[in-house]
């Protein structure tokens, strides 16, 4: 049993662990209690598990939490927390319906984010693409698309 001692840093709380080198950055944080981090297909397709590490948008499904190792990840609850953006995000989620089941409303929070961050503007069509890489199940997308743009509109002025 081959393991790698790991020390990341997660909304804000320092994570030293043992893990086996094939564990993914998704399943390690989950064995740590952090389920906002929704597990969704597995191979990087849905954008449900997506998480902010150092920074960069990615999927942890298929993240080694190796590759995690002296770095800094942020959940969407952690980032609710400190960051106005996302707290903005949020907020509009739950005005325009966004949420029905919940199932891709962390990652859609975070590829929104990542878009508005990005320079994305209150355009639809950009916006649709830069959420590209998140699936939903109920929304058919206009209530997600609608307040991302709400929000990337209110950060113009």
């Amino acid at each position: 049993m081959n393991e790698v001692n790991i020390t990341v840093t997660v909304n804000g709380t320092i994570i030293k662990a043992a893990v086996k080198p094939e564990m993914n950055l998704l399943r390690f944080l989950r064995s740590q209690c952090i389920y906002d981090v929704k597990c969704g297909c597995e191979m990087g397709d849905c954008g449900t598990c997506t998480v902010v590490l150092n920074g960069k948008s990615v999927k942890s499904c298929v993240t080694l939490a190796a590759q995690a190792d002296g770095c800094t990840v942020w959940t969407n609850k952690g980032l609710g927390v400190v960051d106005d953006l996302t707290q903005k995000l949020q907020k509009a989620f739950v005005e325009h319906g966004s949420i029905q089941c919940g199932f891709c409303t962390p990652g859609m929070i975070m590829a929104g984010k990542a878009y508005i961050e990005q320079g994305g503007t209150p355009d639809r069509e950009q916006i649709k693409k830069g959420i590209s890489g998140n699936l939903c199940r109920c929304t058919g997308y206009k209530k997600i698309v609608d307040a991302i743009y709400d929000v990337a509109e209110q950060m113009q002025k």
